[in-house]
């Protein structure tokens, strides 16, 4: 069973920066996918950025050239640095750890954590 815990989080102005971090526990973190999505409100999650374990990158076509996923296995962290931010970018976000073992994929979530984006 992996906890994640996000942390980061807060109140920026528009064009303004924020990091995100997600510390994961009770897992082998360097085996996982970890992945950012975010929840607007009235919206369906979606996907942000993900990494996998060998370090490659994805990232949703809104955050292209603007946030920044990386990870450090020494730390069990994950983070989100997030540059150049807008209004639309509000929302809760989360943090995901996936394994996948065979046909079974286990996914895991943290808590969530706010990012408010002001105009």
């Amino acid at each position: 069973q992996v906890q994640l815990v996000e942390s980061g989080g807060g109140l920026v102005q528009s064009g303004g920066s924020l990091t995100l971090s997600c510390a994961a526990s009770g897992g082998i973190f360097s085996a996982y996918a970890m992945a950012w999505y975010r929840q607007a409100p009235g919206k369906q999650r979606e996907l942000v950025a993900s990494i996998t374990a060998g370090g490659s990158t994805n990232y949703a076509d809104s955050m292209k050239g603007r946030f920044t996923i990386s990870r450090d296995n020494a730390k069990n962290t994950v983070f989100l640095q997030m540059n150049s931010l807008k209004p639309e970018d509000t929302g809760v976000y989360y943090c995901n750890a996936a394994q996948r073992v065979g046909a079974v994929r286990a996914d895991y979530w943290g808590q969530g954590t706010q990012v408010t984006v002001s105009s």
